[in-house]
Parts: structure tokens; sequence; C-alpha cells
């Protein structure tokens, strides 16, 4: 193979020699040649070449490849570097893109040093071409390496179109863009980079100090790992995993997740410890372990997950014990690499001062009696240390105020920093912190302010705004608020207790935003008892009893481990007793309160206590005696609290004796003792069941009081309620007494809401017509969960739209593309049940009245929009949910009824009849039953089945129905059916039964009944019975429109049948007063009332009554008829004129007009009629 090889090159050569020899003059075979004998190996060999391009070079001066070549040869072989660059600048200035000459021109002034001649190389061919890729590629990296940021971008942008895969330039160009502050920019470069080459360190790295720069750690976590996946050894990668997994712990200590928080620090700390072995010259990584080591011993949370804390007092001490020692090692060890660190660099301030708050950190740890004074001393010393590199750094003063025991030197470092930088926000928050130790309240005022006015974000301040409540006369709720701001600021225990000390003068321990920071404040303070006790005075507040007696136990035991104060004891003792009596726990309620009235500490909150869960165990011998005992010191107690007491000794008597017992000590206690308001809520109350109104006196003069605004009104709900009940009759409450005190009521407070949603529960709980249309105006929208309470035993506002939202039998659409309004007496205006009912199931999920609710309302909009697919596989989607999970019998009843209709309306009968006969099987009063057998008839009656429909109509006249809309229900049913003939009139006897207890509106369900006679009589072609009907329901009813409209429709067909004008002028008269009745144009009204007008002779009222009919109905619903009729007016009546002038204003031409009647309704011959007659 060799020889072939040399034998094909000789001859190769033998056939460039010829070439030469025969064209001297050709530069080409010159430099053909040479090019042949430069890939030969040997001095020799290149000598002869180089040659060979010399005599190229000559016979053609612009041939660029001679002079790259003669450039390799002068710095390859013959050492000539100042020829070589000759060369090179030659080949170079005839084409700048030659990448290979400029290349080797560059290296050659780099080997030299000549960086500055390198760089104008490159400037200069990147300015003669702009595709000259190989000097903008070199050029940018100089620019790098001299950091000019900005110039080597643009020369980085414009070398990678020529290299587009050049790793190189990306991680060059995401340097740049990192510099200048695009991150970015940065981000995008690095991570082209990382695809075009997996193993590319220096951009992991970098992307992951970038991602930290933004926020995003997660994201630099993952970064540095995969760096340290190539390359374990890499400090920069170990540093910056440390610094990430530090930052991201702390995301998770600002969320309260201080285990998962922690458990990262853990790793961190790992991570940082194996770079200080990697490192261990490099101070920034001790420090970093340093830092990883302060934040876990500051953030490792205590946690009371072993159940014997809460009784055995050792297992408490020593759990915290342990907690404290953890903490402790940690802190320690972030002292020993803090102190590693200030070795490496005793130049660096900063570390004096870790160092500093370390030890105070570790001292913070340790008992008190076993604290060193000198150790004490140790934290100032090195902060002094660090004044003496940095003595102008504001932020070191505040730090030596922060960490001295000396209340002179506090106030020089404060007054100092402040000096170096007035706006210093933190030196005045820690001022007045002093000021306000020393009793200086003016002062520390005065700070906190400045403190608050220049920095906002600080926390310091507004705790101290909420501690000063009193003297800056702030109230509860702001104080709550201020502090509220500084512990979302700064979740101190410290702040975090105050807050919840502030929320029970507030009223707001129930909060979700007192519950977290509590729990927060326990996990790094379970050494102090108030701690224990205010977290199980806010779970007590959220109903969350249980979790209470752990916290008031546990509280206890730190009190009997700390101090042993006998009044803390006291208090959590009492504490406990109360929530064991809210819990159900009498028994341990009762032991409690022995054990308290043994040691004689028995205050008068542990005798209710006491009182209280005796009757609740069932003696109530025992509760008398304990009442007795409270009686006996109701004088001696203050006024508020001998009120509370009273009130609760009437309503535990009520509770013992019965209510002429209570009634008896009532009319025997003195009458000072009635002068408060609390008492004269309780008597008013047992007031309302006495039906001789023996405390009518009492009651009279207890009221004056009775002052503030909500006293006021909720004495006027007790009011309202006794009407209820003391004007009731036959077991009904007076209902309407009560609704016309409230609206009495509602005239001075028109703004209460709990007035307002009484008035709006009490109509529609009323069987008068008008009652549940006025319902929905008694509602006022409340966006937020304060302004909108929600009190035990009263209806919410959105309970009670929810429920007069379909409480009406009419359609309430306000769309005409469904309906027309029919009923005057509805709401004009929309509502926004639904939208409301959205709302509060998506804020309370669980809540299944609210999701009850929002089914119904949905079956309201169904109905009124005739059943369209998507609602009802919405309806029995959310109605097969709730019935799977409903206990209530009334509403899995009423959902039942809801998931037949749809079923039924769907057209599977099959599951309409289940969910029917399921409803009929569940335990509710026999008139709601009557519904589900109801439902039953209409699907055996679809299914046309006759039997079964006979035998549930008989069963539904056998069940005793207190509502007519059933009643005319089954009515229907008789009637298209044929069911009637065997029954008589049993409906309309149970119809007037029905009548019988409504005071105000009987008449309207008297007149809907004759409507529903008159229909069936009209079915049954009965005109004239049908017309004597009507007549009845118009005389029963005058201000129903539909009422008339029928009787008038009647009439005219009985004039058409009889040829009779007294009929035409009944029509008129009844089509008239339907007309001035209804509260909107109801259709065909004016169509009717025209025909009558014109069938008596009178053309302009038929023309006008047109016209008004024509502007009632919306374009896309007009009825053929309508059409005809307009075609029939603008047909030849007197004269031409008339007819032109009428079809000039309609804009159309007769024969246009019934051609649109026809193609509504093809099948009335009329209309044919008419169009043969044109």
């Amino acid at each position: 193979m060799d020889g072939e090889k040399d034998t094909q090159d000789d001859s190769v050569f033998m056939q460039l020699r010829e070439a030469v020899t025969t064209n001297p003059d050709d530069p080409s075979a010159h430099f053909n040649l040479g090019l042949f004998l430069w890939d030969r190996i040997g001095e020799e060999s290149k000598q002869k070449a180089a040659e060979h391009f010399v005599i190229a070079a000559k016979l053609n001066p612009q041939d660029a490849y001679a002079f790259r070549y003669l450039g390799h040869y002068y710095s390859k072989v013959s050492m000539d570097n100042q020829r070589a660059i000759k060369c090179y600048q030659r080949a170079l200035a005839l084409s700048p893109q030659d990448s290979e000459s400029g290349e080797s021109m560059c290296d050659l002034l780099d080997k030299e040093g000549k960086e500055s001649l390198e760089v104008a190389v490159c400037r200069e061919a990147s300015g003669k071409s702009p595709r000259a890729f190989w000097a903008f590629r070199r050029l940018g990296f100089l620019q790098v390496h001299y950091k000019k940021w900005s110039e080597a971008v643009q020369s980085l942008q414009q070398a990678i179109r020529g290299y587009p895969t050049s790793a190189d330039l990306w991680e060059a160009l995401g340097l740049a863009y990192q510099r200048l502050g695009m991150f970015t920019a940065a981000i995008k470069s690095y991570g082209r980079a990382i695809e075009l080459e997996e193993s590319r360190v220096f951009s992991l790295v970098e992307s992951g100090y970038v991602f930290l720069m933004l926020g995003s750690h997660r994201k630099g976590v993952e970064l540095f790992q995969q760096a340290l996946q190539i390359s374990p050894e890499n400090l920069a990668a170990h540093y910056g995993l440390g610094c990430a997994l530090l930052e991201l712990s702390k995301e998770c200590i600002s969320s309260g997740a201080f285990r998962w928080g922690a458990s990262i620090l853990e790793e961190a700390s790992k991570v940082a410890k194996a770079g200080t072995y990697l490192g261990k010259n490099v101070s920034c990584m001790w420090k970093l372990h340093g830092d990883i080591q302060l934040t876990y011993a500051k953030c490792f949370p205590w946690m009371d997950e072993n159940p014997a804390l809460e009784t055995d007092k050792k297992v408490l001490s020593a759990s915290i014990i342990s907690w404290k020692n953890i903490c402790f090692s940690a802190a320690l060890s972030a002292r020993h690499s803090y102190q590693q660190s200030l070795h490496l660099a005793p130049w660096q301030a900063n570390i004096y001062t870790d160092i500093a708050i370390t030890i105070d950190v570790i001292n913070s740890f340790k008992e008190a009696e076993k604290r060193d004074l000198i150790q004490g001393e140790l934290p100032e010393k090195m902060i002094i240390g660090g004044l003496l590199l940095e003595s102008c750094n504001n932020e070191f003063w505040v730090a030596l105020g922060c960490l001295s025991h000396h209340v002179e030197l506090k106030q020089h470092t404060f007054i100092r920093s402040l000096q170096l930088d007035v706006s210093l926000a933190v030196a005045w928050a820690y001022l007045g912190k002093l000021y306000r130790k020393q009793g200086e309240k003016s002062l520390a005022q005065q700070a906190f302010d400045r403190a608050r006015s220049i920095d906002p974000s600080l926390a310091l301040p507004w705790a101290g705004m909420s501690a000063d409540m009193s003297i800056r006369a702030l109230k509860p709720d702001e104080a709550y608020d201020c502090c509220l701001r500084a512990v979302q600021i700064l979740p101190l225990p410290e702040f975090q207790m105050g807050l919840a000390k502030l929320a029970l003068l507030s009223g707001q321990l129930s909060s979700s935003e007192v519950f977290g920071p509590i729990r927060q404040a326990l996990h790094h303070a379970p050494q102090y008892p108030e701690a224990h006790n205010l977290l199980g005075l806010v779970c007590e507040a959220r109903g969350d009893y249980l979790s209470a007696i752990t916290s008031f136990r546990l509280a206890r035991c730190a009190v009997n481990i700390s101090s042993g104060d006998t009044e803390k004891l006291l208090d959590i003792s009492i504490n406990l007793a109360r929530t064991f009596c809210k819990a159900g726990k009498a028994y341990e309620a009762v032991q409690e309160c022995e054990e308290l009235k043994e040691k004689g500490v028995l205050d008068w909150e542990g005798l209710h206590i006491y009182a209280l869960s005796s009757w609740k165990l069932g003696k109530n011998d025992q509760a008398l005696s304990v009442v007795r005992i409270l009686a006996a010191r109701v004088k001696s107690l203050e006024q508020n609290l001998a009120s509370t007491s009273i009130s609760f000794i009437c309503r535990l008597l009520y509770y013992i004796s019965g209510r002429e017992s209570v009634i008896t000590s009532i009319l025997k206690m003195p009458k000072n003792l009635f002068e408060s308001s609390k008492v004269s809520f309780v008597v008013s109350a047992i007031h309302i069941l006495d039906q001789s109104n023996q405390l009518e006196a009492v009651v009279s003069s207890s009221r004056s009081s009775i002052l503030s605004h909500d006293e006021i009104t909720g004495m006027h709900f007790l009011i309202t309620l006794s009407k209820l009940v003391k004007n009731s009759l036959k077991d009904c409450l007076g209902i309407q007494n009560g609704i016309d005190h409230l609206k009495k009521t509602l005239h001075k407070y028109p703004n209460n809401y709990m007035l307002r949603n009484f008035l709006g529960y009490l109509l529609i709980s009323s069987n008068e017509w008008k009652d549940t249309h006025l319902s929905t105006r008694c509602f006022t929208v409340r966006c937020t969960a304060a302004e909108c309470p929600h009190e035990e035993g009263l209806k919410r506002a959105p309970e009670i739209l929810g429920a007069s939202a379909v409480a009406c039998y009419t359609t309430g659409s306000l769309n005409h593309k469904y309906s027309f309004p029919t009923c005057k007496d509805q709401s004009t205006h929309q509502h926004g049940s639904l939208k409301l009912l959205q709302k509060w199931y998506h804020q309370e999920p669980w809540n299944k009245n609210a999701r009850y609710l929002l089914i119904l309302n949905y079956m309201q909009k169904a109905r009124e929009e005739r059943y369209p697919l998507h609602i009802c596989t919405g309806l029995e989607r959310i109605t097969g949910l709730a019935l799977s999970d409903e206990s209530h019998h009334y509403r899995k009843f009423q959902l039942s009824i809801c998931a037949s209709e749809i079923n039924l309306q769907s057209g599977n009968l099959v599951g309409c009849i289940n969910h029917a006969k399921n409803a009929s099987e569940i335990s509710v009063p026999e008139g709601y039953l009557f519904f589900a057998h109801l439902l039953l008839c209409r699907a055996y009656a679809a299914e046309d089945n006759r039997s079964r429909l006979l035998e549930e109509y008989t069963r539904c006249l056998n069940m005793k129905v207190d509502y007519h809309i059933g009643l005319i229900c089954l009515k229907y049913m008789e009637c298209w059916y044929g069911l009637e003939d065997a029954n008589g009139n049993i409906i309309e006897l149970k119809f007037e039964e029905c009548s019988n207890d409504i005071k105000y509106s009987w008449n309207v369900w008297m007149a809907i009944l004759k409507l529903v006679q008159g229909l069936i009589a009209v079915w049954n072609r009965d005109f004239v019975g049908a017309e004597d009907l009507f007549a009845q329901a118009c005389s029963l009813n005058g201000y129903e429109s539909c009422l008339f409209l029928c009787h008038g429709a009647i009439s005219m067909e009985l004039a058409r049948q009889q040829c009779n004008s007294d009929y035409l002028l009944l029509a008129t008269g009844s089509l008239k007063k339907a007309r001035d009745t209804c509260g909107a144009p109801l259709p065909i009204l004016q169509l009717l009332l025209a025909q009558a007008e014109a069938s008596l002779g009178y053309k302009g009222q038929w023309e006008r009554y047109l016209q008004l009919e024509w502007l009632t109905w919306p374009p896309e619903m007009r009825p053929s008829e309508i059409f005809l009729q307009m075609h029939l007016l603008l047909g030849p009546l007197d004269d031409g004129m008339h007819s032109a002038s009428r079809a000039k204003r309609y804009q159309k031409n007769p024969l246009r007009w019934i051609l649109q009647a026809i193609h509504l309704n093809p099948s009335c011959s009329r209309y044919w009629k008419a169009l043969q007659n044109l």
C-alpha cells in the first residue's frame, strides 16, 4: 500500500513540476507545486515549497493563500516571526475572512505579549469585513479578558453568527451579560452553552449564581448539583450549592415550614463542610458554614409530638432541654467556623459582628445562673474589633447597641449611628425601644414614629406602636393591626405572643392570622408558659377544644418547670376547666374546679364553670349550691362582672328549675341588679316565653340600660321574637306581627345587617303571596367575612337570598329569550343570587347548605331556560355528588326531587322513577312526600303506564298537603289523563282547606284555582263555562294581568263563535284592564286588543295597538300572526293614499309581510288565502 501511494505521489509531483516547467510564469502552477511539497515531511521539502510560494506571490501579489503559507513557513520552519507577521498581515489585507492567517498572526503577537497589536489586528479585520468571524471571536475574548463587557457583547454576538455551535462563545457571551446585569440574557447564553456541551462546569456554576441573584433558589440548587456531578471537587460549585440551600431554607422558614427549612439546612451544612475540606484556606467557605449553622440554631423548631408531654413535666423538661442542646451545638459550630474565617481574613470587619451575634445566641441558650460575666461581655468586644477596622460603619454601631448590656453605651451607640446617618430607621427603632424600657414614653413614641416614617417595612416601630396603645389612645383593633404588621414583617416569638394578647382584647382570636403566628412562636419559645396558654386560647376560640386542652396542660407543666407562679397556674387551670366544659368533658371540668376550690382560689369565673359542668353531669343540687355561692358574691363584684353573673344565674335557673321558678327568682332580686344590658337581654328572652307577662315591669325598666346601636338592634330582634311567640295561633307563629315590627324598626335602622336578614327570613317563611318577592329586597351585599358575620342560630344573607330566589312559583327570568315577566311583585332587577352562591360555595366548599342552595338556584335557572342540555348535565353531576354525602333529611329529599326532575326532563325515565322512589322513602312530613309521588305520576304518565299512574294519583289524593302549587299540578294531571271522573271535587276541597290559614292573600290562590278550572274548561271546549270561571278569577284578584288576558281572549273566541258584540265589549274591557295592571308589556295582549277594536269598527285604534304590539316583541321572537296583521294594515283600506303612506313608514309592502308570516308558519291556511287575494 505504501509503495502504491509513493508511486502516485511521484506521478503527481512529476505532473506539477512539468506544469511549472511548461508555464514558468503561471503563479497557480507554482502555488500548487509548493502546496504539494508543503504537505511532505521534511524541512527540505518545506524550503522548496517556500521557494515556489515566493515565486507565486511575486507573479500574483493578490494571492492571499501564498502569503498565508509563507507566514506558516517563517513561523514554524525558519522561526522568523517578524517575516511571518508581515506575511500574515499581507494575507489578511488581501482576505480579512482568512481565519487561519488571522489566528496564526494573533497567536504570534500573543506569544510576544503584544496584546494591543493583537486587538488592533482584530479590529482592522472586523472593520474590513463583517464576515471576519474569527476576528470578532478573538476580539470578543480579548474584550472579556479586559472586562470591556458592553463591547464584548457586540463582538461575541457577531462571532456567534459564524460559529453558532461554539460553546466557548456562548459561555463568554453569558459572562458578559452577567457582568452587565442582563441576567435573563445571561441565563439563555449559559443554557445554550450547556446544550452544546453538557460538561460546561463554568456555565453551570455561573448560571446557578445568576438564578440565586434572581431569587430562583430551587433552579440554582439543580444547576450546582449538576456541576458537582461533573466536577465533584469544584469549590465554586460547593459554595454556590451551600448558598442556594441556605436561601431556600430561608424561604421555607419565612412561610412557617421550620422543620423543612431545618432539613434543608442540614444538607447545606454537609455541602459547606465538604467545601471547607476542599478549600481549607478559603475564608468565605468557612463563613458560609457559620451562616448555615447560625441559621439552623435560630430556626430549628421544638415539636410537641410526644403525648406524654402534657402530663409529665419531666418529659416536657427533657424535650425542651434536648431542643436547646441541638440549637446550642449548632451555635457553637457556627462560632468555630466564624473564628476560622476570621483567622484566614482578619481584615474582614463583618466577621467580628457575626461572631458577636453568635456568642449572644449561645448565651441565650444557657441558663441564667450558668452565664459567665466574661462571656456576656465578649460580644461587645468583638463588635468593637470590627469598629476598629470600620469606625464609620453605622450598622456596627447599631449591633453594638443591641448586644451591649450597659444603658449608657446603648444610647451612645444608637446616637452615634444616627450621627453617621440620620435616616437610619433601625437606629431610631432601637433607640425607641431603649427609651421605652427606661420609661421615657414620649421620647420612645417620637423615635418609633421617625423610624416608621423613614422605613415602613421595619417591624420594631409597628410593634412599639401596638405596645403603647394606652399612651397613643389606640383602639384594640388598631393596636392589633399594628402588631399584625410587625409579625408579618418579622415573625419573632415576642411579637407573635403580643399579637395573640391583642387578638384576645379585640375579639379576633379565631382568626387564622393569629393561629399561624402563635404556633410558630411555640416552635421557638417552648419554655414560655405564655406561648402554650395563648395557643390554647386561640384553639378554644376556633372550636378545637382537644388541642386547646393539650396546650393548657403543656402551659401548666411549663409553669411548674420554670417558676411555679401561683397566679399563672390559676389562670391556666380556669382556662383548662372552661375548655373541658366546652368540649363536653364536664366530669374533668368539675374535677379541675374542685381542686381549685380545695386550694381556696376558685374565683367567679371558676364558679360559673363549676355550676355549668355540674348541671351538665345532672348534679342539679350541686349546681344550685354553687349558684347560691355565686349569688352571695355578686354584690362584691364589679358592675360588669356582676351583670355577667346575674345573667348566668338566670339562665341556669331556667334550665334547672323551669320558667316559673326563674321568674319568681327574678321578681325577688333587687331592681338595681337589672341595670345592665346583659341582664336585660336574658330577662327579655325569658319574658318572651311567659304568656302571662309577669316580667313586663322588670323588662321595661331594664331596657333603660340599653344604649349602644348594637344593643338596641339586638333588643328589637328579641322583641320580634316576642311578637312571633306571643301572637301565635294553632301552633303557628305570628309571622305577620314580627314582619310588621321589623318593617317599622328598619325605618330607624335601615342598614342593620341582622334585622334585614331576619326580615328576609320571616318573609320567606310567610304564606302571603307577595312576601317572597319582598325578601330579596332585604338583602345587602357584604364583601368580607368580617362584614358578613355568622352568628349561631341566625341565617346568613346568602342563605336567605338563595332561598328567596327559588321561593317564587313564577318564572323569574328577565331575559325575553326564554319568557316574559308576568309577576309585577317580582324584583325588577337581577339580584345575582347565582353568582353570590357560587362565590360562597367557592369560599366554603365544605358547606353543604351552600351547595344545596346553589343546586336549587341552578334548577330555577334550568326551568327558566327550558332545561338546556349543558345545565342539566352539570346539575346531574353536582346533585349526584351532593346526594352521596348528604345526611340532612329535608335537604336529601329536595336533592332527590331535583335529580328526579332532571332525569325526567332529559328523558331518563328509569332514573327519574328511582330518584322519586328514594325521595318517597325519606323521613319527612307527608306534605313534602306528596311531591315525590306527584313526580312518580308524571314519570308513569310519560311511560304510558296507566295502572301505576292511577295508583300514584290516588296516593296523592289521600295525602295531606298544604301547598297550593302541588294541588294545581295534580289538577292538571287529572285533566290531561282523564282521572277526574271517579274523584269528584276532592282537589278543590283540599285547595280551599289550604287557603283557610292565609290571612291576606287567600283570594289570590282562589283566583288561581278558578284560572286553572277555566283553562281545563277551554281544553274541554266549554268556552262559556271557561268565560264564567275566568270572570270569577278576575273578581277575586283584580290586580293580576294574566287573569284579565285569559278572560279577554276567551271572550273574543265566544264573540267569534256566536257573533255577539257583547262578548267583544267584555273582551275589550278585560284586555284594557290587563294592559293597565301588568308591570311590563305582555305579548299578544295588544294584538288581541287591536283585533277587538277592529271588530268594533275602530280602525284607528286597531293600527295604534298593532304598532304597540310590534314594539312589544323582540325581533327574533315575533310570531307569524303579527306579520299577518301588519299585512292587513298595509292593504287597501279607505284609499290608496293611506296605504302608500303606511308602506313608506314601515318600509315593506304587503307581499313581504305575508311571505314572512308563511315562512314562520307554513301550515296555516289563512296565510295562503291572504297571499292568493293579493
